[in-house]
């Protein structure tokens, strides 16, 4: 079976097509380099064009989608397979378990409450799993101002830090998302007074 690696990204299209074309070269790199994709098994904005860009270049995917989401019918019907679950947790954890790492395109709530769960993982020690921001367009910057702030405050190790990656091409994303994931301390940065 192929390497899937997960992406994340906007139910919506956003507000310029750069987005969409992002998307559409991510998908077709992640087929191109014999890759396969997870993602939330929407066919709605960049999801759908995430999903369809990869089948197009003949690679699988997997979604991995909640039964309330299904009934609003946003469920892709093309995938090589799609699987369903009870909720947003166990949609995470499932992505979680098939992923070999995770990408995330520009979107919004949802996309961050995935990209920060899976990166809470990895600080925490319960994963090891590469974690890339694609920063179309400088989308990802106030973020990753952010990140710098919260370890400037000592809220976040300078290590952990380093588990958000940036990337601001679409293969310099694939490279990241397939290499071995950054060692990791322990969280607590006052056990050690660092």
């Amino acid at each position: 079976m192929s390497v899937l690696v997960g992406v994340f990204c906007g139910s919506n299209l956003g507000a310029t097509p750069m987005y969409q074309e992002q998307a559409r070269r991510l998908g077709a790199a992640i087929a191109r380099r014999g890759l396969g994709l997870v993602y939330g098994g929407g066919q709605v904005g960049l999801m759908g064009v995430v999903a369809d860009a990869v089948l197009t270049g003949g690679g699988p995917v997997t979604g991995v989608i909640t039964e309330g989401l299904v009934r609003a019918e946003i469920a892709h019907e093309g995938l090589t397979s799609l699987e369903v679950v009870g909720s947003m947790h166990e949609r995470k954890a499932r992505m979680s378990e098939l992923a070999s790492g995770f990408i995330a395109l520009p979107g919004g709530f949802g996309t961050l409450d995935e990209t920060l769960e899976i990166l809470t993982w990895n600080q925490l020690g319960l994963v090891a799993k590469p974690v890339v921001f694609l920063d179309v367009d400088g989308y990802y910057t106030p973020l990753f101002e952010f990140f710098d702030r919260a370890v400037e405050a000592n809220f976040i190790r300078g290590a952990h830090r380093m588990l958000a990656q940036r990337a601001r091409t679409v293969d310099e994303a694939v490279a990241q998302a397939t290499a071995p994931s950054p060692d990791t301390p322990h969280k607590w940065i006052d056990r050690d007074g660092r």
